[in-house]
């Protein structure tokens, strides 16, 4: 009996991990690395955590899930796997952008200025 490789069996983030590592940069590929390990030990970040390690118009992406739990004081904009309803709505009145990972690949296809937030 062979060992099956495992990984994530959603079509989405199987699709976007393979992107992410075919771009050769560091920053995408950290990424697809941390989004290619089992979803227990994907980012869970909550936005009290989040406001206190940015400053004003930091671009970051999560390897995870955003959830709702503080408040952002300053503006930022935010890439990630997931985020919750709560997390969203206080995103926005912040002020603050909510992007998909694949969406801000596309716009800033070198990954320049970007964080990865663990």
């Amino acid at each position: 009996m062979s060992h099956k490789v495992s990984g994530p069996s959603n079509f989405y983030t199987r699709k976007l991990i393979r992107d992410l590592w075919k771009t050769k940069i560091n920053i995408w590929k950290k990424v697809s690395k941390k989004l290619s390990g089992p979803r227990k030990n994907r980012i869970r970040a909550n936005l009290y955590r989040i406001n206190k390690k940015t400053k004003k118009d930091d671009i970051i992406v999560i390897p995870g899930k955003v959830l709702g739990i503080g408040e952002l004081d300053h503006k930022l904009t935010i890439a990630c796997l997931e985020y919750s309803q709560s997390a969203q709505k206080k995103i926005e009145s912040s002020g603050s952008t909510l992007l998909s990972i694949e969406e801000l690949m596309d716009q800033n296809p070198k990954g320049t200025g970007v964080k990865v937030f663990y």
